[in-house]
């Protein structure tokens, strides 16, 4: 019973390592190589496979996604003779398990030989300055070398990142000064350009305040001006509508003149001309009437022979002379 026992265990065993052989499930977005006596036979794809068990074999299981692969920094020789350090990155997808299986050894260390080798070719006809200026075009160069490369490995090259670019210490502290040069020249420019915009503006609101200025000092001088041709003439239609003779004219005349002598600055008054005439008319309008507004000869006819109301009586009235 025992040994029977013993060949029952190892059939189930052997069973189940041929269904284990036998069934293959193959994740989503991979393939599988499988060979039958170290021959090709066929790709599994994803899902459940069924392969001869003990005489069909898993040769590789490639991931058919999208890879990253940074390469480490390289040094290139550009056109003026300056070794620069570049760093990429390739992003590629197999499409061909068969072919990355079979038709490359290892198609990683493949793309970075070929990465090397291109690169030095593309920065060899460049100077520093494009180098450091055209990526995008060192990007699609390098893409369409390696691009048409790997075709026949089934691997699709779908972008190809120039990650750094670095050139001599040398070089970089140059570029450093070089570049501080350029935004202390584009500040300075910039200042200045400030600076004259902010006197242009300044001279035209100055210019601009001037004009405004003198046009409100004209209105004014001109509503001055009105102002006192008004009065004037409402000053000169008062006279003419009370019909003032020259009597009242003279008087107004002569009380004038004290205000014409008014001021500390005043040191020479000059009497005019024409205050002889105003003084005649003057007296002619005091010498119609007496003191106390009696006849013109500067008797009260009332009072002869007496004397005034509350005075003495011996008190001798004098005759008041004409004023000429």
């Amino acid at each position: 019973m025992q040994p029977i026992i013993i060949v029952l265990i190892i059939l189930v065993v052997l069973v189940f390592i041929a269904l284990v052989k036998t069934i293959q499930v193959i994740p989503q977005a991979s393939a599988a190589i499988v060979e039958r006596f170290g021959r090709y036979t066929r790709t599994l794809n994803a899902g459940l496979n069924i392969v001869v068990p003990f005489i069909d074999s898993i040769r590789n299981r490639i991931d058919l996604r999208e890879q990253v692969v940074p390469f480490p920094p390289q040094p290139v020789i550009t056109q003026d003779n300056l070794v620069v350090n570049i760093d990429t990155v390739i992003y590629y997808q197999v499409t061909d398990a068969r072919a990355a299986t079979y038709e490359v050894a290892s198609y990683i260390q493949a793309i970075e030989q070929l990465t090397v080798t291109t690169l030095r070719n593309i920065i060899g006809g460049m100077d520093l300055e494009r180098t450091l200026t055209s990526r995008e075009e060192i990007n699609a160069a390098l893409r369409g070398v390696l691009d048409e490369a790997t075709g026949k490995w089934g691997i699709r090259v779908n972008r190809v990142e120039l990650k750094a670019i670095e050139p001599p210490t040398s070089i970089q502290d140059s570029m450093e000064k070089q570049m501080r040069a350029d935004r202390d020249k584009r500040a300075a420019i910039l200042q200045a350009e400030g600076v004259r915009q902010s006197e242009i503006l300044r001279a035209e609101g100055e210019k601009q305040s001037s004009i405004l200025r003198a046009e409100g000092e004209a209105k004014a001088a001109a509503l001055k001006a009105e102002g006192e041709a008004q009065a004037i003439r409402t000053v000169f239609e008062s006279i003419h509508a009370g019909d003032a003779d020259q009597k009242l004219l003279a008087y107004q005349y002569l009380q004038m003149l004290p205000k014409i002598a008014e001021g500390d600055a005043n040191k020479l008054w000059i009497v005019p001309s024409e205050i002889g005439d105003a003084l005649k008319g003057l007296s002619g309008a005091m010498g119609n009437f007496g003191p106390l507004g009696g006849s013109p000869t500067g008797f009260n006819p009332q009072n002869t022979g007496k004397g005034a109301p509350g005075a003495d009586s011996g008190a001798e009235r004098r005759e008041q002379p004409p004023i000429d």
